[in-house]
């Protein structure tokens, strides 16, 4: 059997995991700090999504770090094939979310201080930038378990 750096059980994927769900945390924290952003679509989209990829990395993460530590890989097709189903799916909504997000608050920069203050510009700035960086390690997370797939 293949092992794949950063594939489902290893220690790689372990640390995949946790910097997901340290960027995921974090875009969420500062995204939830202002009530006012709310009233963008964009805003509660990047809410919604990331409150979603924090809960699937950590449980990912329990998996891992159970897999790293007892020594026994999970490499069942079907298994794998879920996790790499969710990461895609999880993968894409948090690209799309952290680009509209992205998107709005430029747009609301350029438009003048007096519908985003820049504390708030920069705060959810501050949380699109998480989002993207939780995205890619989602993504090569996914990458690294379609890579091991055939191989089962």
């Amino acid at each position: 059997m293949e092992q794949v750096p950063g594939a489902l059980g290893t220690s790689a994927s372990l640390a995949l995991r946790l910097g997901q769900i340290i960027f995921s945390s974090a875009s969420l924290l500062f995204m939830c700090l202002e009530v006012e952003l709310f009233s963008y679509t964009s805003f509660s989209y990047l809410v919604t999504v990331m409150g979603l990829v924090t809960p699937w990395s950590l449980s990912l993460a329990l998996v891992d770090a159970y897999s790293v530590f007892i020594k026994c890989l999970p490499r069942q097709p079907r298994v794998l094939l879920i996790v790499i189903v969710g990461d895609w799916a999880l993968s894409f909504l948090s690209l799309a979310a952290a680009c509209s997000t992205a998107s709005v608050t430029s747009l609301l920069v350029n438009a003048g201080t007096s519908y985003c203050p820049s504390r708030l510009c920069s705060r959810s700035q501050f949380s699109a930038t998480m989002a993207f960086l939780s995205w890619s390690l989602s993504f090569a997370s996914t990458l690294f378990n379609l890579w091991l797939l055939p191989s089962l």
